[in-house]
């Protein structure tokens, strides 16, 4: 975790350590990176407005050399400021002032996540499910277009993965943080719209596309010829 309020971080540190977690923190991103670059951790909690590199950049070189999850901390709440942050890759992004209990419910939720998907892969066989020109890998945890592997964030790999698996059906927003995010209840947020449009960019040629249904959420179908 970087922020440069030492009270959040001892906050966070004491929230997270006592429900079982392993937690570094560091005043500036750029010691979170030169950490990271050492030994890669599980999941990163990053502030935005800090001393040195900013949150966004350490963000974009976590992302040039891992998929681990993103979460992004911050006072600013701006439509550019969330959009970009979530845009870069994080997998999900919290305005200050926050509630312990409401990121230790996200953190969780990742893990759980992570868990039930290796839990999954060590007791069931491989198998394949093909929709346009992508193939997803239930054994290989991966999206394959045209035969390559998609570059895809954990998170854009579960919500990929959950609209192939239905493909043509209407799944909503709640029913996607239920599923790929892990909460089960009402979270506001907007990470389910901004990870379709990191999605949508990345899908282009693929031969689907996922279709908005307005007020409910999405549906992924093949493109007509």
């Amino acid at each position: 975790m970087a922020d440069d309020d030492d009270n959040i971080r001892q906050v966070i540190r004491t929230f997270l350590a006592s429900d079982g977690y392993q937690v570094e923190d560091f005043p500036t991103g750029d010691l979170l990176l030169e950490r990271f670059v050492q030994e890669e951790c599980d999941l990163v909690i990053l502030d935005v407005m800090m001393p040195g590199t900013d949150g966004f950049t350490i963000c974009t070189q976590l992302r040039e050399r891992s998929t681990v999850p993103i979460i992004m901390l911050t006072a600013r709440d701006s439509e550019n400021d969330y959009a970009m942050g979530l845009g870069l890759g994080s997998d999900d992004y919290i305005t200050k002032p926050f509630s312990a209990m409401s990121l230790l419910m996200r953190v969780r939720a990742i893990f759980r996540r992570i868990d039930f998907e290796r839990l999954k892969h060590t007791s069931s066989p491989p198998e394949t499910v093909t929709v346009g020109r992508l193939t997803l890998d239930l054994g290989g945890h991966h999206v394959l277009k045209d035969g390559a592997p998609m570059a895809l964030t954990p998170t854009e790999y579960e919500l990929l993965k959950y609209l192939l698996l239905h493909v043509g059906q209407a799944v909503s927003r709640e029913e996607l943080l239920n599923q790929v995010w892990g909460y089960e209840t009402a979270v506001e947020t907007r990470a389910t719209d901004d990870t379709v449009r990191r999605l949508r960019q990345k899908l282009g040629g693929g031969g689907v596309v996922i279709a908005a249904v307005w007020g409910y959420g999405f549906r992924l179908e093949e493109e007509s010829q």
